[in-house]
């Protein structure tokens, strides 16, 4: 399994939380390609990832730039783009992806938390394109609405506002987990060991706690994971 993104993707190894959430139910193993504020078409026109397919892979995960690979600020708040660039970048790697016997997924992220009203410009911008090449689309930023409107005393948002707190990363695990495979996150693991990712995409100690949520947060988050997903 091969993740295409950026922090969003590496922030507390959230390649690692998908293979922990699909235990004992499936085996999976994951590569990740993700870079501090990566853009999508540039990390793919890189060469690294469609190399990567020949090595062999069912499922590749594509996650754009948060606000869709462009430095649009309105009132001092980074914005989504025009979704123009994003769709052509899904297009040229969904063809490549198809072409190796892989399956493409489009990983949704979610809006700022000063900017919530920006999370339907992603959901479209997103739904549109999985839409209109039959990808699938995991809708992680729909759940994290949710989990925000109905849980506002959960911190899914780091202390910049952009980037995921541990439970936000978990969030959207148990959505990624529920989409791609078809499991239910509902009473997998809240914590998780594995290898560190620091802020700036640099590896650390293997044996490190990932996630450690309170087991009724957790429980929380895999519901709205189950219901958003279904």
């Amino acid at each position: 399994m091969l993740f295409v993104g950026n922090s969003f993707t590496y922030f507390h190894n959230l390649p690692e939380l998908v293979v922990a959430l699909a235990r004992p139910d499936r085996a999976v193993s994951v590569a990740m390609f993700a870079e501090p504020g990566a853009v999508l078409g540039e990390t793919w026109a890189s060469g690294a990832p469609s190399n990567a397919l020949r090595e062999g892979g069912h499922y590749v995960v594509l996650q754009e730039q948060s606000t869709l690979g462009g430095d649009l600020v309105v009132d001092g708040i980074p914005r989504p783009q025009d979704p123009a660039k994003f769709h052509a970048s899904v297009r040229t790697a969904v063809a490549d992806i198809v072409s190796a016997n892989a399956t493409p997924a489009l990983y949704m992220t979610w809006a700022r938390q000063d900017d919530p009203g920006a999370q339907q410009a992603l959901t479209d911008a997103y739904a549109s394109i999985g839409k209109e090449l039959g990808v699938a689309v995991s809708p992680v930023g729909i759940a994290w609405q949710t989990a925000l409107t109905e849980r506002p005393d959960l911190v899914l948002h780091d202390e910049d506002a952009s980037h995921p707190a541990p439970a936000g990363s978990y969030l959207a695990a148990c959505v990624l987990t529920a989409t791609l495979f078809g499991l239910d996150p509902r009473g997998r693991v809240h914590r998780v060991t594995g290898q560190a990712i620091d802020s700036e995409g640099v590896w650390g100690e293997p044996d490190s706690t990932l996630i450690d949520l309170p087991e009724a947060d957790a429980a929380y988050l895999q519901d709205v994971a189950w219901r958003t997903a279904c």
